[in-house]
């Protein structure tokens, strides 16, 4: 009687392992990459659709391209449709976006007049940017519900709040977003996004708070660092935009591998060492001929802490 108590004990442990494993491999979101590059290239520039894991229901993080981008995806069948236009009138959602430059906003703007109703989520300074300079008669046509006449409507402006979390009709996801310093004072946007108990954490661009002189990276990992200490966060999508040969003075408000490894470190302290079970995407690299091997050989050089490091490409699905 008790052999069979202690062979029950260990199936009953053993079971429990499994199960518990099972439930922290379990993909939670599904990734595709619509653009990836931090400049030059038009056809790929800054562009992450995002979904809950089996929803249709994809949330556009920044929207640098989106035309060449969805091409891709539907031919390969990760989005079925019959053009990327009509991927575009299905699939997306809503608009996230981190910031105004034309690198993270050119393909909303260059698509609107194809697209269907959405909604456009940023903090008040970056809709400033798209009301003022793009949304405007003067540069394009407005398409949204403010600013200038005539006002057609097809996008509506929701001003985020930093720390508010905002739920996502039509889908199962939740947004948090964070201050960036991108050139201090100039705004960038941090987006935490939910499904269920896990998340995945979006970096627009933004400069290490040592160059910046500002604290808003270190508001961002002391916020998300209990979802890596309960091994909620699934990955964390962040710019390394230049090599290490870049003057601090040149960044711009960007980072470099030394910087960002620096900043990864000062999170892995404030998440008790456990930054290792997290996906580190590195975004936004800019494109030459010999820029991205050598930004690539510095970033795996300075990994001393032996963390995941995932390149994304435009067109290839991604899960977590």
């Amino acid at each position: 009687m008790k052999l069979t108590q202690i062979l029950l004990a260990f199936l009953a442990l053993s079971f429990n392992s499994i199960k518990a494993q099972s439930i922290k491999n379990t993909n939670s979101f599904t990734v595709i990459p619509l653009g990836v590059k931090g400049g030059l290239d038009e056809s790929n520039l800054s562009s992450y659709l995002v979904a809950a894991k089996g929803s249709e229901q994809y949330i556009c993080l920044d929207a640098g391209t989106i035309n060449t981008g969805l091409q891709k995806a539907v031919q390969k069948k990760l989005l079925i449709a019959s053009s990327a236009e009509t991927a575009q009138k299905k699939y997306i959602n809503s608009y996230f976006i981190s910031h105004g430059h034309l690198d993270h906003t050119a393909g909303l703007i260059l698509n609107s007049p194809n697209d269907a109703s959405k909604n456009i989520y940023a903090l008040p300074s970056v809709i400033d940017v798209l009301k003022s300079s793009y949304f405007t008669w003067k540069s394009w046509a407005n398409f949204a519900n403010e600013g200038d006449n005539p006002i057609l409507k097809k996008y509506s402006y929701n001003y985020l709040v930093p720390g508010v979390e905002v739920s996502i009709p039509a889908s199962n996801l939740k947004v948090t977003p964070f201050v960036l310093s991108h050139v201090n004072p100039y705004e960038s946007t941090a987006f935490l996004v939910g499904n269920d108990n896990s998340y995945l954490l979006y970096l627009g661009d933004t400069g290490a708070d040592t160059v910046e002189k500002s604290n808003k990276l270190n508001l961002l990992w002391t916020a998300v660092a209990d979802k890596i200490i309960n091994e909620q966060l699934k990955a964390i999508f962040i710019e390394v935009s230049f090599d290490n040969s870049m003057p601090d003075k040149s960044l711009f408000g960007h980072l470099n591998p030394k910087l960002l490894m620096q900043e990864l470190e000062k999170l892995n302290t404030l998440s008790a060492g456990k930054l290792k079970s997290v996906n580190i995407v590195i975004t936004h690299m800019k494109p030459c001929e010999t820029c991205e091997p050598v930004i690539m050989d510095q970033i795996k050089a300075a990994n001393k802490l032996g963390l995941t490091i995932v390149y994304p490409k435009q067109g290839i699905a991604m899960s977590f």
